[in-house]
């Protein structure tokens, strides 16, 4: 049985996002990362596959796509793990990376009181 993809493409840490769906994840990701793919991914330089989910129809991951595309963002990168455990604190996380000798990041993170806000989309940390 043929199956659907939404994933998630950033260019870097932080960085711009791409949604879309394909029947096919490894040929897409292979073009996109490849700069096959003319339009937004190749004009910025996005390769890095960072969420995918699958999906039984085709109707079904294009309106689930449809629904991540219409996300708010969380500009202020507030943690959103105490919201899920339902102990919302108003703090702010900043991230400011600091390449390591070897691979991955070493993160200094400050905490910042915000007025409790609620919000819909998640973090993805990727590293380059």
């Amino acid at each position: 049985m043929k199956k659907f993809y939404v994933y998630i493409l950033c260019n870097k840490r932080n960085g711009t996002l791409y949604t879309g769906v394909t029947s096919d994840i490894i040929k897409r990701i292979y073009e996109h990362k490849h700069n096959l793919v003319k339009g937004f991914t190749q004009k910025y330089n996005i390769h890095h596959l960072v969420w995918y989910e699958i999906h039984e129809t085709a109707e079904i991951a294009i309106s689930r796509e449809k629904q991540i595309k219409a996300w708010k963002n969380n500009p202020e990168w507030k943690d959103l793990y105490y919201d899920i455990i339902g102990e919302s604190t108003g703090f702010l996380l900043e991230f400011t990376p600091a390449k390591t000798g070897g691979r991955g990041w070493n993160n200094t993170i400050k905490r910042k009181n915000l007025p409790n806000k609620m919000f819909t989309n998640t973090f993805m940390d990727v590293q380059k």
